[in-house]
């Protein structure tokens, strides 16, 4: 009986290699030798579709970037773009708190990568159909990049310790129940980001009505 034959090396079987690396143990984790091995083939082989590991993860952030929604930003959807910009709001920072290790190459922006374009495309547009200027509607999508891959780039409630001495009320008379935070890590990241996001939006209103009325 004949062995099964190897699936073939693709784009898309580095890259989910890749991906997976990513996830499981960062960016330093990616290496040509690396993907080699896991995907049974020779190093050179890679160089046939990627010049180098810049590329790869290059491709990794897109494929991220690709998970995000964009239908709310369709002439036809319907939604005002308050309700619009959150809900991609909300699809994005998913997009990335699933992948936090791929955080660091998406912040630096979308570059040439080509889901990223179409979702920074898909913003200016959305913006500058509603009536927002054209300068306004690229400094609406810096600051939601800003605060979307900010709240992905950590976990504020990880960030205390789930240790009661730690908290002495002697020197920190506020913090009494800080020790509670990492173990209620989702509803508390979650409802910051909310309120967060729903302060932004309301602040870009207060703007949006002084445009229309001057």
């Amino acid at each position: 009986m004949a062995r099964p034959r190897k699936p073939l090396l693709s784009r898309e079987r580095i890259v989910e290699t890749a991906s997976a690396l990513v996830d499981a143990e960062g960016l330093d984790a990616v290496s040509t030798r690396r993907l080699a091995a896991e995907l049974g083939v020779s190093g050179p082989s890679l160089y046939n579709h990627f010049r180098n590991k810049d590329e790869i993860l290059e491709a990794v952030a897109d494929a991220v970037s690709a998970q995000v929604d964009l239908s709310m930003f369709e002439e036809d959807d319907g939604r005002d773009w308050r309700t619009a910009l959150h809900d991609w709001a909300v699809s994005y920072r998913a997009a990335l708190t699933a992948h936090p290790n791929t955080v660091p190459v998406l912040a630096r922006g979308p570059g040439r990568r080509p889901a990223g374009l179409r979702v920074a495309d898909a913003v200016f547009g959305a913006m500058v159909r509603a009536g927002w200027p054209p300068a306004q509607a690229t400094h609406i999508g810096a600051l939601m990049r800003y605060f979307i891959t900010g709240s992905a780039l950590g976990s504020f409630a990880r960030g205390f310790v789930d240790d009661e001495t730690a908290y002495d009320p002697a020197d920190y008379p506020h913090l009494g129940q800080a020790h509670l935070l990492a173990d209620r890590q989702q509803k508390v990241d979650e409802g910051a980001f909310e309120t967060g996001l729903r302060a932004l939006i309301d602040g870009l209103a207060v703007q949006y009505t002084a445009l229309v009325r001057a």
